[in-house]
């Protein structure tokens, strides 16, 4: 699967643009792309972590004249999927679904409420009696 049906089958996952969904995949790429060249590792929890790996400095040999060359150190971008993903690729677990988003709903103001014109009397003692003898 190339970018281009990468993208595809996203917008008939998740029913956003195509414009949403491409800029949401060059973003997430281009952020994993300067993360990883710090040294850091973006980790997407059941799926896998994009890290750097360093190679160190050694020496190789040339196949056809059988030479030493001395190949020079340097990092390399690793990929290491996680338990949720291996499960998924080796048929142990079946994969999520995507779930289509909400369609949006218009905010309304909260209902006010109405406060009832009378208020309700208080209660009042009747004065206490007097006793004539």
């Amino acid at each position: 699967m190339n970018r281009a049906e990468l993208v595809e089958a996203i917008i008939k996952a998740s029913g956003v643009e195509k414009k949403q969904v491409d800029a949401v995949l060059r973003a997430f790429v281009d952020v994993t792309e300067k993360t990883v060249k710090k040294g850091d590792n973006v980790t997407i929890v059941g799926f896998g972590v994009f890290s750097q790996s360093k190679r160190k400095a050694r020496t190789a040999h040339n196949p056809r004249t059988g030479e030493a060359i001395k190949v020079a150190a340097k990092k390399a971008p690793t990929f290491k999927a996680g338990k949720q993903f291996k499960d998924i690729v080796n048929g142990k677990a079946a994969p999520a679904k995507a779930e289509k988003p909400a369609k949006a709903v218009k905010k309304t103001a909260p209902a006010k409420t109405v406060k009832s014109a009378a208020k309700p009397a208080k209660a009042t003692k009747a004065p206490a009696k007097k006793n004539k003898k």
